[in-house]
């Protein structure tokens, strides 16, 4: 027998919160265990339900949905968190990523984009939508500075990187600056947009 995927979904807008239940409700395998109208609520949620997914609004009234991630995968490791915004701007999915959410939909995706990112997650991948704009060619990394980026990316400390790659924290260093120089970037933000845009992976 096959076990539904539990959901908590998590936003303050009623209405919003109603529809995602609805598209959750209408197909098969998915069981919507609670529902969140703040951070905070959602937070305890999860730490109680452990659910398989959380749809977390980014813009809750009493903190930034993105803010509550990091405690959320502390209460639930093995939950799967879905960042659900209005918008597509780079600066908010790369907050996302920082965070550490698993995806990022838009919340006038089709019920199936829904449902396939939750899929897609659960698989242990990521759901990310393409960004508006993009800025930055794709240029050539090394192997070593690919598996750097997609740390920094990923929201890892000099010293956690070093340690990951067996390298001194001041060669990592080298290698940010290096990859600063060749795509024209340095900011943590406009590295996390580049790696998701260029599908940069630490292996």
């Amino acid at each position: 027998m096959t076990h539904a995927v539990t959901v908590v979904v998590a936003d303050d807008h009623a209405v919003v919160r109603a529809g995602i239940v609805h598209i959750f409700g209408a197909a098969d395998g998915f069981d919507v265990v609670g529902e969140a109208d703040t951070a905070a609520a959602a937070l305890a949620m999860v730490a109680a339900l452990q659910p398989a997914v959380v749809v977390l609004d980014i813009s809750m009234p009493d903190a930034p949905g993105t803010s509550v991630i990091p405690d959320i995968r502390r209460a639930s490791p093995r939950t799967r968190v879905l960042v659900l915004s209005m918008y597509d701007d780079a600066e908010y999915i790369a907050e996302s990523v920082r965070a550490g959410a698993h995806g990022y939909v838009r919340k006038d995706t089709a019920a199936t984009d829904l449902r396939n990112a939750v899929a897609t997650v659960l698989r242990g991948e990521r759901s990310f939508p393409p960004f508006r704009e993009r800025e930055h060619k794709a240029v050539n990394l090394t192997a070593r500075e690919r598996q750097v980026l997609a740390r920094v990316a990923a929201g890892r400390m000099t010293k956690e990187i070093a340690a990951e790659l067996a390298i001194s924290p001041r060669t990592v260093e080298t290698y940010r600056e290096n990859i600063a120089r060749k795509i024209g970037i340095a900011t943590v933000a406009g590295l996390t947009r580049y790696a998701i845009e260029h599908r940069i992976s630490g292996e």
